[in-house]
């Protein structure tokens, strides 16, 4: 066993390597659709899906995203340091291994079919459930309330990135009961069905290995960062030493 430090970046970065590998990925690009709804960690995830492919020319991750968490000392959108709502490129849609740029979830979720993939960032994770849930601030869910109607009623597959810093502690039923009742205030809370994929699930696709949360936080730049244990037998464990290696040096995101 031997213990790694991955900063959040890193883990995304790591989740998007993993994610290209996914065999129900892989199928979709093949002879289906993936969808990848914009948002921070699908950024990297959309980064190496359609380098995998051969088309990452053109796309950004600096904009892909429709609302993000940002520091309190931080001017928002108001003050003009984010970039304009107009420069947002749409969602990364791949048909039959064609980007089809400029579209977004809502323009396909209608075709959709089982076989196709959607994957869908997520706000807080429950490590001992193994279940996501997602802030919702539009008045009729959002992208995720798109996603569930071809998830729900047609089995397209639903993957959630996202990393082990969005760990909680409490039932997520519990706490989007609390968010979502008359009278509070602030976004709402929806957990979903679908296939959680973190950092844990990421080496073992990559590599075998088994990894374990241990520990937690880092300053000058390591806040937020994860203290895996990693274990698995000497292949396993050369495999984990180069892909977490390669992956350590990964810069914060930068708007």
């Amino acid at each position: 066993m031997r213990s790694f430090v991955l900063s959040p970046a890193a883990g995304k970065r790591l989740i998007g390597k993993a994610l290209a590998t996914h065999p129900a990925v892989e199928a979709a690009l093949k002879s289906g659709t993936v969808v990848i709804v914009a948002g921070t960690t699908n950024g990297y995830v959309a980064e190496e899906i359609l380098a995998k492919i051969g088309q990452l020319e053109g796309f950004s991750k600096k904009r892909f995203f429709r609302g993000i968490t940002l520091p309190p000392w931080m001017p928002t959108t108001e003050a003009g340091m984010l970039p304009d709502m107009s420069e947002f490129p749409g969602d990364v849609v791949i048909k039959k291994g064609v980007w089809q740029r400029g579209k977004t979830i809502r323009n396909v979720v209608d075709d959709l079919e089982e076989g196709d993939v959607i994957l869908k960032g997520a706000n807080a994770l429950d490590p001992r459930s193994n279940r996501a849930a997602i802030l919702i601030g539009h008045p009729r869910a959002g992208t995720i309330g798109l996603a569930l109607q071809a998830v729900v009623g047609r089995r397209v597959r639903l993957i959630l990135p996202l990393g082990l810093e969005k760990r909680v502690f409490g039932d997520l039923d519990d706490l989007a009961k609390g968010l979502n009742a008359p009278g509070a205030e602030g976004p709402r809370l929806l957990p979903v069905p679908g296939e959680v994929f973190c950092e844990i699930e990421a080496i073992a696709q990559l590599c075998g290995a088994r990894a374990e949360l241990v520990a937690s936080g880092g300053v000058c730049g390591a806040e937020g960062s994860l203290w895996l244990a990693v274990d698995g037998s000497e292949e396993e464990m050369k495999a984990a030493e180069e892909l977490l290696g390669s992956v350590a040096a990964e810069p914060g995101f930068e708007l």
